[in-house]
């Protein structure tokens, strides 16, 4: 149905693909796999006619002998979402915050001609439905759902026209793994039923292998491998595709630290709960507190790294802020390094616990330069080190997390994704902390540098003696780099223990569905 046949792209006369040729079948789902920069999104983008001013494409690009390189605005637009729809990665930038989410699908049928506004929102009714939101209101707004409900949302609105071409761009990189199966379902149920095309982009090779028929593997632009998901997986002859499967699978060298469980933990959560007010009742009555922890204890011993794990909502990011003392408690006691935490806590004593977020670019200035960020933490100290001083201790944090003292003076925007993770690991590092709370550190790097960045932390550890609190919905990044793991569920900590007894073994029937719901890689993938 689709042939792509040597599409080469440059944007302002740099090259971006080259000769990329593959075709797709209805009812097939096609995997484009490969790291960031590799040209996967490009070569969507190309399909779809959405590449930016500047850019020159060659090669052809056929929907039943009609060029999509060369058609007129015009011609595609009419052609996007009657022929072809598209699922960004990150559904809260893709959905209009301002806009109802029956309105946004209905919006597709209204402008093709499909249906009229109201027959249209009844189709939108049909299409939520479809896609598994049946109690969801049309009237509800982006902001009011889940990650997983968006997601949803996007999907609905990609198939109202039942298009032949979907393409599905990262769709499950930023969910957990319950919420990643439930889609990946609804894809190839839709695939199956619909008997439409699916162009599935992910750098997660456990996903292809579960879900597309054939694959193609892209480094620098171009293909380097392709065929049934079945040869590429288990033949791997390009060393590319086998150093992307290897990296699938790394575990850092890591020792197993000698602990004192019965010593002073370096953090103390004792039987801590926050909640927060029910949903409005009528005009003066509120329902039920919501509690987002409830009871929660644990200990974070010298050396140790603890992993927490759970679905999104299960409460790992509301006991994080609370550990960091960011956000208040309503009972129990929380202790780092023999401090009491809170909100309202001396400014040094926050110095010996640091965060490494998800996302560094988000949590960076962007005029600021890599000097200035890095050194931003200083503020906590007592004493801060003067000009001189400071720059000699920023340039050891870089060198420390395998990058140059020069790259002080660039900027956040000169650097890849897991440069600008290096960086934020640094600026972690500068106050010389004892624990490092790392919140979905590597979920958004592709897996090559994800294998980079575990073995920079297990090599920080053994130097440094660092602690970490490392929370994840990746079960395969917890297994690699934890000793100890905390299942929670709605508030609670349902399960515990050593990391490789709660993953060959786990007790509780929640762990038990995690577990069941994380794809892996087929045994003939594997290279022993």
């Amino acid at each position: 149905m689709i042939s792509v046949d040597h599409l080469s792209l440059s944007i302002h006369g740099t090259p971006i693909l080259r000769d990329v040729s593959f075709a797709m079948q209805p009812g097939r789902t096609f995997g484009l796999v490969g790291e960031s920069g590799s040209g996967k999104s490009m070569t969507a983008l190309a399909l779809m006619q959405l590449l930016p001013e500047g850019f020159q494409t060659s090669g052809t690009a056929s929907l039943d002998g009609i060029n999509l390189l060369d058609r007129p605005e015009a011609e595609m637009c009419a052609l996007r979402g009657n022929e072809l729809g598209m699922i960004f990665q990150e559904p809260m930038t893709a959905l209009n915050p301002v806009r109802r989410i029956g309105d946004q699908v209905a919006e597709t049928l209204c402008i093709h001609g499909a249906a009229p506004r109201r027959d249209a929102l009844k189709m939108a009714r049909q299409k939520l439905d479809r896609v598994g939101l049946p109690q969801i209101a049309l009237d509800r707004y982006p902001h009011e759902l889940s990650g997983g409900q968006r997601q949803r949302v996007c999907i609905a609105t990609a198939i109202a026209l039942r298009p032949r071409l979907l393409i599905a761009d990262e769709p499950t990189t930023a969910l957990d793994v319950t919420t990643q199966a439930q889609i990946l379902d609804l894809l190839r149920g839709l695939v199956e039923e619909e008997d439409m095309a699916l162009l599935l982009i992910t750098h997660d090779l456990a996903v292809v292998a579960d879900m597309a028929d054939h694959v193609a593997v892209m480094k620098a632009g171009g293909i380097v491998e392709q065929g049934t998901t079945h040869d590429v997986l288990s033949q791997q002859t390009h060393p590319y595709t086998r150093a992307l499967f290897e990296a699938s699978d790394h575990q850092p060298r890591r020792s197993t630290p000698d602990m004192d469980t019965g010593g002073e933990a370096l953090l103390r959560v004792t039987n801590t709960t926050r909640h927060y007010p029910g949903p409005r009742i009528g005009l003066f009555r509120r329902g039920a507190p919501v509690r987002a922890v409830d009871g929660v204890s644990l200990g974070l011993q010298t050396g140790e790294s603890l992993g927490l794990v759970g679905e999104s909502g299960c409460g790992k990011s509301t006991l994080t802020r609370a550990i960091l003392g960011l956000d208040p408690i309503q009972g129990g006691d929380i202790r780092a390094l023999g401090y009491a935490v809170s909100p309202h806590m001396p400014r040094e004593n926050r110095a010996g616990i640091q965060v490494v977020f998800q996302d560094p670019y988000g949590s960076f200035n962007p005029r600021w330069t890599v000097e200035h960020l890095v050194a931003e933490p200083y503020h906590l100290l007592p004493e801060a080190p003067q000009r001189d001083e400071r720059r000699t201790q920023v340039a050891q944090a870089l060198e420390a997390v395998g990058l140059q003292s020069s790259d002080m003076d660039k900027y956040p925007h000169e650097f890849s994704g897991g440069q600008r993770q290096r960086i934020a690991i640094a600026r972690a590092l500068i106050t010389h902390p004892k624990i490092l709370v790392l919140d979905e550190a590597v979920s958004a790097l592709d897996v090559r540098v994800r294998a980079q960045i575990l073995d920079l932390l297990a090599d920080l550890q053994a130097r440094m003696g660092l602690s970490y609190l490392f929370i994840s919905h990746d079960l395969t990044v917890v297994r690699a780099i934890t000793d100890r793991v905390l299942v929670m569920q709605a508030g609670k900590i349902v399960e515990e223990g050593p990391t490789r007894r709660v993953f060959e073994a786990p007790d509780h029937p929640y762990t038990r569905a995690l577990l069941a719901a994380a794809p892996r890689l087929p045994d003939y993938a594997r290279k022993d």
